[in-house]
């Protein structure tokens, strides 16, 4: 996951009137806002300082908000006005609740801290301040910056809403092993602004100094209007020098970082699993395919990959992994582009088949990472449906041989489940945001899993001298990313050794280093980047991470052992946590007590129709013949089993009996259409013209079938035709024939034009910057051939054809007629309109014709 320093600056009048002046809006005035940010050996620690006054004649409210990591614990709050301190004290959530409700009558809190999107989370304060009368909010939060893809980020998000006088933002960091880069970039900077902007940097200490005048801030120099509305990033990455990696030692604490870089990377076996169940209809699935498209193309020769695609059926796109190969890959592409969405949501049996295919698989790299990535958004609805019983048979079947990563798109998924499948099995879970950039956020995933070049690290230590040690053991290492492990010495050591052991593609591989404490210890004296115990912070943070991580996955009772743990450390750090709160005292005329809690991203979800753990009796009789629940008394899992069933059961899935002559899906509008000509009159019927890409499709239709049996495909440059039969496939150029048999899979190139075969299944033409023409053999009932393109976005406004036309001039009719039928469409193409039907029709582009293609039906005339 990407971890950023992130925060939000907002603090503005919640009294505002739309007849306000300008002067009576910014009655509440900020007039100092300052983030000082400490970045230590990759540990941070920020203090956000904001100063405002009253400047009305009546008392005004003030809401502070800042933005900060899902992955930051706040440490400290506190609030001065007019000189007295309300400052938050930490403790136990059970305990802090109990102190609320007492506060509060009929104990509701809203809340001061909550999740606002995929990175962050809110801390909101309001408070009432007398006229004239100043209040300071200060917040301050830890962290350890995680390396992703090879570099640190800091990212401030700045939007203090008006014009501040005294606005600053320090960052310092240090990093003893020497600043390999540091850069800075803003959305919101102007060449004003620039002048506003120092860097200082010397070998192991960057300082950032952003500090803009009033006038610098402003939009226009007329209006108090401010710049300051966007993202302030600085970005760093450290020098690497020892094999064995870099300690650092304070107080007798020490931290030791471990990232080796140019080292081979293992050839990977990908398993994609991939739900297609009818939630994912519309933009999910289109994005989907944007993204496997774009991780087929990273995907490296020597890797191995597969797909299962699944809804209340599973379908396994080849029976078993095939090399990464320009066919294999094509073959592939073409297999993404089909797919579609229908049905219910069986995780439980897709992801065994996954495993059984793994299982079995040979002729896999003697070393290489094996690795099933499943995508799914939403509930076991299909096939087994208790989440208990899917997580105990997946852990079972996958037995530590393969590392398991769990992708949940949108907020109808439960991240809960993912979440613990994936930590079971060596992996992680990621939320995907149904945003614009979902494909952007898969593929940025992938990335961050691509490159494995080591994996079984053994990171050791003297057990006579080291104690409290956190996680160091790791199953795989990431190019681009860092080991980080961490404790405390307890014997008088003039040397600490390390000793790492591990596989890399090459070799086994044992690292040893031995760390000077006297000499580490001495690096950070007297250093004003320095807050405190920083290391043994970073060790309290580290080990509350993986004590909450792990207890994720752990039984009942070693579940609360580890929260129990989690707990004290936080409670003697000061860390607010998913264990602790914070309880905020204002004064003795407001509400005087709320609470700050630790959001987790299980909480980020839509509350879901059936609850797990309370029991439910379904009604009917209620609006548009719809279920709802009803609280029932007592507990009733088995009927929230057989409910789940049958909402998977009462989706019907269509018969589709007949192919189409022609499929397609139509350029930016996520609909295909199935398409059938009375061809039967003419020699050939002209499908498709593209002047612009020097193509043109030509078909014939079959004497003993209306489908298609034979093609001829014909490109200007280089000057080459193809023939296509069911029969036989002939690549012509420079009056050389080239013959191409069904009956083994084979590839033939003359002047970049690809041709590639797969024996009995599917011939690809492809050409840079051109369309790709891709046709499958299909044999049942009839010999026949189905045409379809990728790259469809290459296609010029020029293209016409039978089917060309679709490309370039067909749009569907807004729906005015309220009469119209829901499976009924005005589509218009070529000037002409057409009244279309949805149907369900077998789909000739995929291998399994047991999933039917949803698709618009439209008849033309050549």
């Amino acid at each position: 996951m990407e971890k950023r320093m992130l925060l939000t600056l907002m603090v503005f009048s919640s009294l505002a009137v739309l007849a306000e002046t300008i002067a009576q809006k910014h009655a509440i005035e900020i007039y100092s806002l300052h983030v000082d940010c400490k970045v230590s050996s990759r540990f941070a620690h920020t203090v956000i300082t904001s100063k405002i006054v009253n400047r009305a004649n009546e008392s005004r409210e003030a809401t502070f908000e800042v933005e900060l990591p899902k992955t930051a614990f706040i440490t400290n709050f506190s609030m001065s006005i007019d000189g007295k301190v309300y400052p938050g004290i930490i403790k136990e959530k059970a305990s802090a609740q109990k102190e609320y409700d007492t506060a509060v009558s009929r104990g509701q809190s809203a809340g001061l801290v909550k999740i606002t999107g995929r990175k962050l989370e809110q801390f909101h304060v309001s408070v009432s301040i007398a006229a004239a009368s100043k209040v300071t909010f200060e917040l301050t939060y830890e962290e350890l910056l995680k390396r992703q893809l090879g570099k640190f980020e800091v990212l401030i998000k700045v939007r203090p809403k008006q014009l501040v006088k005294h606005f600053q933002i320090d960052v310092h960091i240090f990093e003893p092993q020497g600043i390999r880069f540091l850069e800075t970039d803003s959305t919101f900077m102007t060449n004003e602004l620039t002048k506003a902007l120092t860097k200082v940097q010397n070998e192991t200490k960057a300082h950032i100094l952003f500090k803009p005048t009033v006038d610098q801030q402003k939009i226009n120099p007329e209006l108090d209007e401010t710049l300051l509305n966007g993202d302030f990033v600085v970005r760093y990455d450290v020098k690497r020098g020892a094999a064995a990696g870099d300690i650092q030692i304070v107080n007798g604490y020490f931290v030791h970082y471990f990232a080796p870089h140019e080292m081979p990377v293992f050839p990977k076996n990908v398993f994609f699993v991939i739900d297609r169940s009818g939630s994912m209809a519309g933009r999910k699935i289109e994005q989907t395919r944007d993204a496997l498209l774009k991780i087929l193309q990273d995907l490296r020769p020597e890797d191995h990959f597969s797909f299962i695609t699944f809804n209340s059926k599973v379908a396994e796109w080849k029976s078993s992994l095939l090399q990464a190969s320009t066919e294999n890959v094509a073959s592939a592409a073409g297999f993404v582009q089909t797919l579609s969405a229908s049905g219910g949501t069986d995780i439980n049996r897709a992801l065994l088949a996954a495993v059984s295919v793994l299982d079995k698989a040979e002729g896999l790299p003697e070393r290489s990472v094996s690795m099933i990535i499943l995508l799914t958004d939403g509930q076991p609805t299909s096939g087994e449906s208790n989440v208990e019983v899917i997580q105990e048979n997946i852990q079972n079947a996958v037995n530590g041989k393969y590392a398991l990563f769990c992708l949940g798109f949108g907020f109808d998924v439960s991240y809960k489940f993912l979440e613990k499948m994936a930590l079971s099995n060596g992996g992680i879970a990621r939320r995907i945001y149904e945003n614009a950039d979902a494909a952007l956020q898969l593929q940025g995933f992938y990335q961050e899993v691509a490159t494995p070049i080591l994996m079984k690290i053994e990171m050791q230590y003297p057990e006579n001298a080291v104690e409290r040690l956190t996680k160091n053991n790791f199953k795989l290492f990431f190019e681009g990313s860092e080991i980080v492990v961490s404790g405390k010495i307890i014997n008088e050591l003039d040397l600490l050794p390390v000793e790492i052991k591990a596989q890399s593609h090459a070799s086994d591989l044992t690292l040893k280093e031995e760390a000077n404490v006297k000499e580490k210890e001495q690096v950070f004296q007297n250093q004003i980047y320095i807050f405190g115990n920083f290391i043994e912070r970073l060790w309290a943070y580290l080990t509350i991470q993986q004590l909450l991580e792990k207890s994720i996955s752990a039984q009942e009772e070693d579940q609360k052992t580890l929260e129990a743990q989690a707990l004290e450390l936080s409670l003697r750090y000061s860390f607010v946590t998913p264990l602790t709160s914070m309880v905020v005292t204002k004064p003795a005329d407001q509400q005087q007590t709320e609470l700050a809690n630790k959001p987790t991203e299980a909480d980020n979800e839509k509350p879901r129709i059936f609850p797990v753990g309370d029991a439910y009796r379904l009604r009917s009789g209620s609006p548009s013949g719809r279920w709802r629940s009803e609280p029932q008394s007592g507990s009733n899992k088995k009927l929230l089993s057989v409910v789940a069933r049958l909402r998977g059961k009462m989706r019907v899935q269509p018969l589709a009996n007949e192919y189409p002559q022609l499929l397609l899906q139509l350029p930016k509008q996520n609909e295909t259409i199935c398409l059938n000509t009375d061809g039967k009159a003419y020699p050939s019927v002209h499908l498709l013209s593209d002047p612009e890409q020097g193509l043109t499709v030509m078909g014939k239709l079959g004497d003993r079938t209306n489908h298609f049996v034979q093609f001829e495909i014909n490109y200007v440059n280089p000057p080459a035709q193809i023939h296509v039969s069911t029969d036989e496939i002939v690549l012509r150029h420079n009056n050389k024939s080239t013959w191409l048999p069904w009956t083994e899979s084979s590839t033939s190139t003359v002047q970049g034009l690809r041709v590639s075969v797969e024996k009995g299944r599917s011939i690809t033409a492809s050409l840079s910057d051109t369309v790709t023409v891709k046709i499958s053999f299909v044999k049942f009932p009839d010999d026949f051939l189905g045409l379809y393109f990728l790259n469809t976005n290459r296609f010029s406004d020029k293209v016409s054809g039978v089917l060309g036309q679709f490309y370039s001039k067909a749009q569907f009719e807004s729906n005015s007629n309220i009469n119209q039928r829901a499976d009924e469409r005005l589509l218009s193409v070529s000037g002409s309109k057409h009244r279309v039907t949805r149907q369900y029709k077998k789909d000739y582009r995929l291998e399994s014709n047991t999933d039917p293609v949803s698709c618009w039906s439209v008849d033309v005339t050549p």
